[in-house]
């Protein structure tokens, strides 16, 4: 089938040219596309390649496979870094604080991921001496800007290969060109889904997920999470402490932030927890619908929101809603090195200081509910919030307050009561 696509013009300053460069470091997951990209850059950009895979926790890669792959197919090295640490250390930790969420679900993991993985590629173009990196964002996405801002950011001498963008092949020219060149075409269940995942979630696109009058198919769809209706008849109650906003135990075993994440990973997951299915703003100006897995971080977002408002004023707590909003769109929307990111962390980890305690959560069927919380900076003075009676609040002083903080009201009332 002939491929319509409009020849592509390059129009930035930061894209390569052909006969620019002689290596380039490609961003490799070892999936179809960036296959046929590493024979492709050797073909249309006569240059050496050098590959890059980052591990940031996704569950179906066999690393020393795709590290094989590249190697095969003409990659002079092929890298592979294990940065699962780095990625909760450096990442998660400010999402867990921050309370991660854009537009009601998605806790952000494409978003952050492509942080990492950008520091990671402007390192490792300097240590081998590559001119260029070359990523398999599309052109309708928000991993091109993403990729493209960091990596520009971090190093202005960097250019940029987008081949989705730049090539005209449609998926029947793409698989064609692969078989022409032996690279291995995957054998296809005909899944209509594309889907990104590290150890803080998974996004799933395509298919009837497109159109929102469709319902998904989620037992085709999900790949970690339960169907609510495979999910557990009983419910599992799991109890994490924090100390600074950063959990450090699970039923009180001390876990890496690492270890922490994966195993709330897995019991949320068996509960069927963190599924969204939520229509999405992309930065390009699409709007589009997409199903989101993030059971762990689901969990651990709704116990260390809690456990932030039992130890926060009501003020705070306003404004905290509004950092974490705007720290949100900002991971979202390719900000992550704007000046205003570093501000938001002073405030989000000025206030996590005091997030340190214990809480009890309890999953069922896709809820969390925060069941138990206790913290040695609560808030909460059970002397003065008890019904029963005490000395600890003056109830003599009640009547002269509602007289005073009703004053504006009642004025305003009285003012305008004839004309209404």
């Amino acid at each position: 089938m002939k491929n319509d696509m409009p020849h592509y013009n390059k129009v930035a300053s930061h894209e390569a040219h052909q006969g620019s460069f002689d290596t380039c470091l490609l961003l490799y997951s070892g999936g179809l596309d960036t296959s046929v990209m590493l024979k492709w850059l050797q073909d249309k950009y006569h240059c050496q390649v050098i590959t890059l895979t980052v591990n940031i926790g996704q569950t179906n890669d066999d690393l020393a496979a795709i590290e094989k792959k590249a190697r095969d197919l003409g990659a002079i090295k092929a890298i592979t870094v294990d940065a699962r640490d780095q990625f909760a250390n450096e990442l998660l930790s400010i999402a867990i604080k921050a309370n991660a969420d854009y537009q009601g679900g998605y806790a952000l993991s494409t978003p952050l991921g492509r942080v990492i993985i950008s520091r990671l590629a402007v390192e490792y173009a300097a240590k081998y001496n590559c001119q260029v990196i070359a990523h398999g964002a599309t052109g309708k996405g928000n991993d091109q800007v993403r990729f493209e801002s960091y990596i520009t950011t971090l190093n202005p001498d960097l250019k940029i290969v987008a081949p989705v963008r730049e090539w005209s092949m449609g998926r029947e020219e793409e698989i064609a060109y692969a078989k022409r060149h032996d690279i291995p075409v995957p054998h296809s269940d005909d899944s209509p889904y594309s889907t990104d995942e590290n150890m803080w979630g998974i996004t799933s696109e395509g298919g009837e997920i497109e159109s929102p009058v469709h319902i998904p198919q989620y037992r085709a769809i999900l790949n970690w999470c339960s169907t609510l209706d495979a999910a557990p008849e009983q419910p599992q109650d799991i109890t994490l402490e924090f100390r600074h906003g950063i959990p450090v135990t699970l039923d009180g075993k001390s876990l890496s932030l690492k270890q922490l994440i994966h195993r709330c990973n897995q019991i949320g997951a068996k509960h069927g927890v963190g599924v969204a299915t939520l229509i999405e703003d992309r930065l390009v100006g699409l709007k589009v619908r997409g199903v989101y897995e993030n059971p762990g971080a689901a969990i651990l977002i709704a116990a260390h929101k809690k456990l932030e408002q039992l130890v926060s004023t009501r003020t705070e707590n306003e404004l905290k809603e509004e950092i974490d909003k705007k720290w949100a769109y900002l991971t979202y929307a390719a900000q992550w090195f704007e000046p205003v990111i570093g501000h938001l962390h002073a405030y989000i980890d000025h206030q996590n200081r005091k997030v340190t305690g214990r809480v009890t959560v309890r999953l069922y069927k896709g809820t969390i509910t925060i069941v138990s919380l206790d913290s040695p900076h609560s808030l909460l003075d059970l002397n003065l919030a008890t019904f029963n009676t005490n000395q600890a609040f003056n109830q003599n002083s009640s009547a002269g307050f509602i007289e005073i903080y009703s004053l504006a009201q009642r004025t305003a009332h009285g003012a305008y009561h004839d004309e209404q």
